[in-house]
């Protein structure tokens, strides 16, 4: 809707929630994080945001496009969960799902044959290697208030966040997982 319109995605988002929600000030935090709308040359931003458990998350993902190849450079995610109990906890949580979001995002079809999954363990279906993994930097929002949930909420974010910096990137929505450029 942002781009139909032809305003920034990360204002759009903001206009149209409340500016006391825990989703608007993690939204605020990633886009200053990340320097949203400064990148390297050929790298391109994306962001999402997503409410779980309680829990508030927003990413931003630098990633570029090179001959049909996406790669994702960085990952900024800040979370507000309340009261941060175990800070590398949530860290740990927040970094895994990402990881388990790309790999999904970036391998990870799965594929029938005469009514059977073919893949049957990480032999046949990949994870994101260590040299593929972008860099990762987790915020914690400072909060008092009752802690939630950090298992899940570092997921759902960043396919969306990737597919939007491959959007600015190429021009091309890919909106079906593993993303994959036509």
């Amino acid at each position: 809707l942002a781009h139909r319109v032809g305003q920034d995605p990360v204002e759009f988002r903001m206009q149209h929630m409340p500016p006391d929600s825990r989703r608007y000030g993690v939204l605020k935090m990633a886009a200053e994080k990340a320097v949203w709308g400064q990148t390297d040359p050929g790298q391109f931003q994306g962001v999402a945001a997503h409410d779980s458990f309680h829990t508030s998350v927003a990413q931003v993902v630098t990633a570029s496009v090179k001959d049909g190849t996406i790669k994702v450079h960085k990952v900024v995610c800040v979370v507000d969960c309340g009261l941060a109990v175990n800070p590398d906890v949530v860290k740990s949580q927040m970094e895994s799902g990402i990881v388990f979001g790309l790999t999904a995002a970036l391998k990870g079809g799965i594929t029938l044959k005469d009514g059977a999954v073919m893949q049957s363990n990480f032999h046949d279906y990949p994870m994101l290697s260590l040299a593929e993994t972008p860099e990762i930097e987790v915020h914690i929002v400072p909060s008092q208030s009752a802690p939630t949930g950090v298992g899940e909420p570092g997921l759902p974010p960043v396919a969306p966040a990737l597919a939007n910096a491959i959007f600015a990137a190429s021009g091309q929505r890919l909106r079906e997982l593993p993303l994959r450029l036509a």
